[in-house]
């Protein structure tokens, strides 16, 4: 068992997590219970299922929780497109917080590699 909090994909996806909650606090009242949810949901998946993993016995656990999390950022990435094509997002934040899911996806990646390799 790892301290998840340890992580630099964990603080990584943590701070896009804050920058998603920050930026949909934003969005119309009548998206709370539709996109604004949807993408608080997705981020805050992705570090529950890297602080998850952390607590599994073996690399094997923590590499398929990190699969999940790489769904849920896939997810978000979707998101993130659609609300900017419903122009609920400037182009800007978009481009910011789809960086940001793309470092999370690379790192998330890099780790499953490297838990590959250590078996």
């Amino acid at each position: 068992m790892q301290d998840f909090k340890k992580l630099k994909v964990w603080e990584k996806g943590h701070h896009l997590t804050l920058a998603v909650y920050r930026t949909t606090a934003r969005f119309p009242k009548e998206e709370l219970y539709g996109l604004t949810s949807q993408m608080r949901r997705a981020a805050a998946s992705i570090v529950s299922n890297i602080a998850e993993g952390c607590g599994r016995a073996g690399g094997a656990d923590f590499a398929r929780f990190l699969h999940m999390a790489t769904g849920s950022a896939c997810e978000l990435e979707y998101q993130l497109l659609l609300a900017r094509d419903l122009s609920l997002l400037k182009p800007e934040e978009h481009k910011s917080l789809e960086g940001g899911v793309t470092e999370v996806k690379r790192m998330l990646s890099a780790l499953v590699r490297r838990l590959g390799s250590s078996n």
